[in-house]
């Protein structure tokens, strides 16, 4: 027990000093996993599990697993996922496939007492259609995980509950590895929930759950897979979670912000406060402009389908960036610093692109910067007028009769040469 207990005294420090030796012996792959990563700048979180059922995003792992029943057949399910996901404009998914109460959504043999969807009332492996109908539509496939499972006592006790603590986490490695193992290439492994006892942080639980031995194993099977920080490791990109705005400047570390499109909760929920397709494209243009991927979470209803409102909402979205996605996909951050509430910009070769934001003015002005390349041509790719101007101090921009739908405006600068040779 007492060498049990020292062991939990490393924690966060030395641990992290761990980590950053073994990123740094694969630091070139690294980098390149994390620019594949930031490319795809935006993304659905599907949150399905036993709570979808029960009407608690934090379901209770002593619920009757025969609950998890859909009532549509499981590829209009996925299908269903995959269809509305590109639709929206979005390049990847991240599917909770195993959260707190410990139910999985396919065939799980490591699963304590075969707790998962294919044994029980479903009858289904939703990983394995979820994975197929990501690759048919060519998104990228992103699992959710959590390695915590309320299960067992040894979550709540696992210094008193050592027996039940190491079984949990035998469980965790035995399905993370059917995982990276039995599916295919996955692009993210999204790990949340490692804290202990509902208290803590992830680091300060690596002492039970081995997070660099664990994702080692991990990238035995995945080698191109980046994994997110939430296993007690750092991982390959930070998470800013909820619906605070962003803010502040350009992060230059691959990050994620993940929030609802239902502001009520994560999972599927009776009562509906969701955003305006105006205001996902403020979140996405405000984290695309800071350097980051944008993870919206919807929550399939118990028919197993993404509700029709916000398929509707997700199909605005896309539509605005049928339109406007130049300013969005293939882009960097940058070069320009955001403004908070007033603009941010990204750029892509000799093209910089402002995203203005909307107001209720009708005719704004701006003043950015000065820029160190020519601009040879000012447009605004959305409704209105533009005039531009360019001297050694500052960049100045003014639109009137803007005409955007409540969406930004999008100004795009042509340069002389790239962008990148500006800042």
């Amino acid at each position: 027990m007492m060498a049990r207990q020292s062991s939990r005294m490393i924690l966060p420090a030395a641990i992290a000093m761990l980590a950053a030796r073994a990123v740094g012996a694969r630091a070139a792959d690294l980098a390149t996993l994390q620019q594949a990563y930031v490319a795809q700048k935006y993304g659905v979180f599907l949150h399905y599990n036993m709570g979808t059922y029960d009407n608690d995003q934090w379901a209770h792992g002593w619920l009757d697993p025969n609950l998890f029943a859909p009532t549509g057949s499981i590829k209009d399910c996925t299908d269903q996922w995959a269809a509305t996901t590109k639709a929206a404009g979005m390049t990847y998914g991240v599917l909770t496939i195993k959260h707190v109460d410990g139910f999985a959504l396919w065939d799980s043999p490591a699963s304590y007492q075969g707790f998962c969807s294919a044994r029980k009332a479903a009858k289904r492996d939703f990983v394995a259609e979820y994975v197929t109908a990501c690759r048919e539509a060519g998104l990228g496939v992103g699992l959710y995980y959590s390695p915590m499972d309320w299960r067992f006592p040894g979550y709540f006790k696992p210094t008193e509950l050592p027996e039940s603590a190491a079984l949990m986490k035998r469980q965790c490695y035995g399905q993370v590895e059917e995982l990276m193992k039995n599916y295919g290439k996955i692009d993210v492994l999204w790990y949340d929930g490692s804290w202990l006892a509902h208290q803590g942080s992830d680091a300060d639980a690596a002492w039970l759950w081995e997070p660099l031995k664990l994702n080692t194993m991990v990238r035995k099977y995945q080698p191109k897979a980046v994994i997110s920080p939430r296993s007690g490791w750092q991982g390959d990109f930070k998470v800013q979670e909820g619906g605070t705005p962003v803010s502040g400047p350009i992060i230059d570390t691959p990050w994620e912000k993940c929030l609802n499109l239902n502001k009520s909760s994560w999972g599927f929920n009776k009562v509906q406060k969701l955003m305006t397709s105006q205001e996902v494209v403020r979140y996405l243009v405000d984290t695309v402009g800071r350097g980051g991927n944008m993870l919206l979470n919807v929550g399939p209803d118990r028919d197993g389908v993404i509700p029709a409102a916000h398929v509707a909402i997700l199909k605005e979205v896309g539509d605005w960036l049928g339109k406007y996605g130049t300013s969005i996909y293939g882009t960097a951050a940058g070069p320009i610093q955001p403004k908070d509430g007033v603009y941010s910009t990204t750029h892509n070769k000799n093209r910089i692109f402002v995203h203005v934001l909307a107001t209720k003015e009708s005719t704004v002005s701006l003043e950015l910067p000065p820029i160190k390349r020519n601009i040879r041509a000012f447009s605004l790719l959305t409704g209105g007028n533009l005039v531009g101007n360019q001297s050694a101090s500052k960049t100045e921009i003014t639109i009137t009769n803007r005409q955007t739908g409540g969406y930004p405006a999008v100004v795009e600068l042509l340069l002389d040469d790239d962008a990148k040779a500006s800042d």
